[in-house]
């Protein structure tokens, strides 16, 4: 019986694995989430993804079985908040800067939702990575936001507004684009709050 039988299935495919670095898994990452904002998920290719990051393609199959478990996998690599850390000591002060940290990133990331939205439809499993990398991270953030604000007594818990605050910032990002063809930017998203929601809450 060779080492590699005695090891058993698990143990080679543990071993492969570790052959990759993090750095070179998220340099494999970063390929596919760049070549699906430029060229859709549909168009997208595992044999595309091994020239841009200069692989096998063999590499990438054994590492992920299918494009969407590696799509899903690169999502969810793919988490950074934008308003992770951002606390200025007030809530509008705080809505403020969310506005400013979500203009900055829009187009990447208006890309990549529109890029994923017909797939993400048909496969849960992008649907669930997406929501995981963009969507969740950023309402629990403001969330967090919110719950400070009322701790602080800056405004009541039951304020009807309070619960359309994440769908006002991210519907946002997601509608210009449809509306008027250019991105949420900063200066447009601190307008934004400045005109509609810091109003709303009653805030100055």
């Amino acid at each position: 019986m060779t080492s590699q039988a005695a090891e058993g299935p698990e143990t080679v495919v543990a071993s492969r694995r570790s052959k990759i670095t993090p750095e070179r898994e998220q340099e494999f990452y970063d390929a596919v989430l760049e070549q699906i904002r430029g060229c859709g998920y549909e168009a997208l290719t595992m044999e595309g993804v091994a020239a841009s990051a200069r692989c096998s393609k063999s590499t990438l199959y054994r590492q992920w079985k299918t494009k969407p478990q590696f799509v899903a996998a690169a999502l969810r690599s793919n988490r950074c908040p934008r308003f992770a850390g951002i606390d200025t000591g007030s809530l509008a002060g705080d809505l403020r800067e969310a506005a400013r940290a979500a203009g900055e990133q829009s187009g990447a990331d208006t890309q990549l939702l529109s890029a994923l939205g017909h797939a993400m439809m048909q496969d849960e499993e992008l649907q669930r990575a997406l929501r995981d990398a963009l969507v969740e991270p950023e309402v629990s953030a403001l969330k967090g936001m919110i719950d400070r604000g009322v701790a602080r007594g800056e405004i009541a818990a039951d304020h009807p507004a309070l619960a359309y605050i994440p769908a006002q910032l991210l519907g946002v990002l997601r509608v210009r684009p449809v509306l008027e063809g250019q991105y949420a930017d900063a200066a447009y998203l601190q307008g934004f709050v400045e005109a509609v929601v810091i109003p709303a809450l009653g805030l100055t």
